[in-house]
């Protein structure tokens, strides 16, 4: 577990931006099971990568002016580990990793973004990617 003081600015670079921060497992599964529209979940992390690359890129394309997802959640690694061992379920075949992001569509997973996807890559292109999947799915 990692000290408050260290997680709630981090935390807040995304709750900030409009996406509703969960810590229970009960609201990650009622946000995702959701038989309608799509969903962007963020599996927030204090690495480098989640603060250089993911969360940057992830605000970078909500601000873009096309399609969007209807809701945008996010559960912190480290932080809320029972929400975040319960997204990590519907995250499946992909393994455990922070930061991921994920876009869902009537329920599905349909879009992945694992660390090593996002480890080395800069904000703008993971930006491009998520515009990309929320064009086609959203």
């Amino acid at each position: 577990m990692y000290p408050i003081e260290l997680t709630r600015p981090i935390a807040q670079e995304l709750t900030d931006f409009g996406f509703e921060g969960l810590t229970q497992p009960d609201e990650v599964s009622s946000a995702l099971e959701k038989p309608e529209g799509t969903v962007l979940l963020v599996v927030n992390s204090v690495c480098g990568c989640a603060g250089a690359n993911a969360r940057p890129g992830v605000k970078m394309a909500v601000a873009h002016e096309g399609k969007k997802p209807n809701r945008m959640i996010t559960v912190f690694a480290g932080v809320d580990n029972a929400a975040t061992e319960k997204a990590r379920e519907y995250l499946l075949p992909y393994p455990p990793s922070s930061p991921s992001i994920a876009l869902f569509k009537d329920g599905k997973l349909v879009h992945m973004l694992e660390r090593r996807h996002i480890e080395g890559s800069s904000a703008a292109l993971v930006a491009h990617n998520l515009i990309d999947a929320f064009e086609q799915y959203c």
